[in-house]
């Protein structure tokens, strides 16, 4: 590992209630970012949902993670909402680097005066096949990615227009699936770049009675599920190619 890359510290904003998922997700950022355990923090908003923008401060970049147990609609239930929706844009502003995934996506859609919709009916679960834009060759995060690469998408709510400061990088029918903020280090993703075909196994496990009709539902949508590696390559990219780049 190069100095540069092992003086690298990453804020993880979480936002996890269940203890196992909470280890899990945090393995997996490392795992695929390529850096150490001790290169990142975790601020889990469960647990402080009350915070300064400043929370950045001394930090490389913000990952910001998904959330089986919360909604970006109701941030009189889930009061750390408005204050995650505050430190993005306070990123955006100061033009700090940020990887925000699934429910990080939402909030960064929301903090850039965009809106998310609830889909209880007709909602992405699996490994879908994610398209590319004709502007996703000139990214610096997708521009080796293939067309049509499979990446774990399970959620009920979604954007369905982007705020005009962002380009649209990927997407499915469904629903917008990746933007970069222009002239900014701040990339969004609906799918999860940090979790694989076998965590997606896990957590659908955790949480079937919340996105499934039960065993026989599970069932079909895990045979259905593909590996990810173009996907979960992104993590990395984004250390190597954003951070690291920096002069």
């Amino acid at each position: 590992m190069s100095e540069k890359k092992h003086k690298l510290k990453i804020l993880l904003l979480q936002i996890r209630n269940q203890t196992q998922v909470r280890q899990e997700e945090l393995a997996s950022f490392i795992a695929y970012s390529g850096l150490q355990a001790h290169q990142f923090d975790v601020l889990n908003v469960f647990d402080t949902p009350e915070f300064n923008s400043n929370i950045i401060e001394g930090y490389d970049a913000l990952f910001v993670g998904g959330a089986s147990e919360a909604s970006v609609l109701e941030p009189d239930t889930y009061n750390f909402v408005n204050p995650s929706i505050r430190l993005l844009q306070h990123c955006i502003n100061n033009t700090f680097p940020v990887f925000a995934s699934c429910f990080g996506f939402q909030l960064a859609i929301l903090a850039l005066g965009g809106t998310i919709i609830r889909d209880l009916a007709d909602f992405e679960m699996g490994t879908p096949p994610i398209l590319l834009t004709d502007e996703a060759a000139s990214d610096t995060l997708f521009h080796d990615v293939a067309d049509k690469f499979p990446a774990v998408s399970v959620h009920k709510e979604r954007a369905i227009e982007l705020p005009k400061q962002c380009q649209l990088l990927a997407y499915t029918e469904a629903c917008i699936h990746a933007f970069k903020v222009i002239n900014k280090p701040f990339w969004g993703f609906q799918f999860h770049p940090e979790v694989n075909r076998a965590t997606l196994i896990e957590r659908l496990t955790i949480f079937k009675n919340h996105y499934t009709d039960g065993d026989d539902h599970l069932e079909k949508v895990l045979q259905a599920a593909l590996e990810t590696p173009e996907s979960n390559r992104l993590v990395k990219k984004f250390i190597d190619r954003v951070l690291l780049a920096k002069t």
